[in-house]
This record gives C-alpha cells, structure tokens and sequence, in this order.
C-alpha cells in the first residue's frame, strides 16, 4: 500500500473505505512505536523492501531523533537473517548466503 511519502511499503495499513481514516505502520507497532505521517518521509523500509526481497530477513525498526531538540524524528531499521542466524550488516544487499549466484562467470582470452 502506498504510504503518506507515495512510496509503496508492505507494512503500511491504511483503511479509508467508507469514510475511515485509519493508517498504521505495522513494523512499528510490532516493535511498540509510535507512528506518524512525517515519519514516512524518511523511512528506508520501503527501498530496502524494493531492494532486497529474502523471505528470511527480518526487520525491526525503532524511532529516534539525532541530536534530540534540532533534528526531526527518523525510523532506524535493524535485519537480522533466520537462516544464517546472525545480523544482517546492509539491508538493502542481505547477507550474502542466501541467495549466491548459481554460476560463475569467466572471461577467457
């Protein structure tokens, strides 16, 4: 579903039928976060979801604010991979084990 920002997001919820206005960001709720609109803006879920598709990533996401009063608040994203069971560095790429090319490509002269 298409989030505040326009950007398609599979955690976004938003029910307007009939008159409702109800949006939720449900990677957020799981991890017991408030959500607002402004913080669609800056969320890299939506790219790391367009980037990387594993099925056994899982992501986990928080809301801070860099240097408290000056800045706007910003969603942290942490992954971690079941397969391998271990921390997932970058995101957008994965781990790296779960999905290794099937061949090898050579250039000979």
């Amino acid at each position: 579903m298409k989030t505040p920002a326009g950007q398609e997001c599979p955690w976004f919820y938003g029910n307007y039928f009939r008159g409702r206005d109800i949006e939720e960001c449900r990677l957020l709720h799981a991890s017991g976060e408030t959500w607002t609109r402004d913080l669609c803006k800056t969320c890299p879920v939506p790219s790391i979801a367009r980037a990387n598709s594993c099925e056994f990533m899982k992501l986990r996401a928080t809301v801070w604010r860099p240097f408290e009063a000056l800045f706007q608040r910003r969603v942290q994203v942490t992954a971690y991979c079941e397969k391998v069971h271990r921390t997932v560095a970058e995101p957008h790429i994965g781990c790296g084990e779960c999905h290794t090319l099937p061949f090898k490509l050579e250039v000979k002269d």
